[in-house]
């Protein structure tokens, strides 16, 4: 059996960003059962050089929505940055779940051999759409979430390889 693109890009963007969001759940019960202000942990980073948690969720989500409006040939909805609140990154990422779910998997037909532009600062990278996929797009989410689950980790939120990886599928 063929993998399709739309399963390595549509079904794992979704699952990895459900596990996203069931974090930040944790984070945000962590909190209250803790009694300290949510925003500490939504500022917190791992390194003074590295994004905050609510950035690096807006990236895992940017990204995920951009990489499969590029292999689809589509503009990504856009969203600002402005989020603030727990609340506020769970839409953001129901979002860009909703967008993905939306994503016919015949719209990644060809999506292969798709010439893929990413323009990053002063360079281009240019892929082809499997290329890009596989050494751009997927590490790039997983990093992102990585970043987030780490964070929240740090900070003491009770996360395990378990919520990383979600709930066994098949079977």
């Amino acid at each position: 059996m063929k993998i399709s693109m739309h399963a390595m890009s549509v079904d794992v963007f979704t699952r990895t960003l459900g596990s996203l969001l069931a974090f930040l759940e944790k984070g945000q019960a962590s909190a209250k059962e803790r009694e300290f202000e949510p925003a500490v942990l939504l500022a917190s980073r791992l390194a003074p050089d590295m994004f905050p948690l609510t950035r690096q969720v807006q990236l895992a989500c940017d990204l995920a929505k951009n990489s499969v409006a590029r292999l689809t040939a589509q503009e990504p909805p856009r969203f600002p940055d402005t989020e603030a609140s727990f609340e506020e990154l769970h839409a953001r990422i129901a979002r860009t779940i909703d967008y993905l779910k939306g994503i016919p998997a015949s719209a990644l037909d060809g999506a292969e051999t798709r010439d893929i532009k990413v323009p990053a600062g002063e360079r281009t990278f240019e892929f082809k759409g499997l290329d890009f996929l596989e050494h751009w797009a997927i590490p790039n989410v997983f990093f992102h979430v990585t970043m987030a689950y780490a964070i929240l980790r740090h900070n003491g939120v009770e996360l395990g390889k378990r919520d990383f990886l979600g709930a066994p599928r098949g079977g």
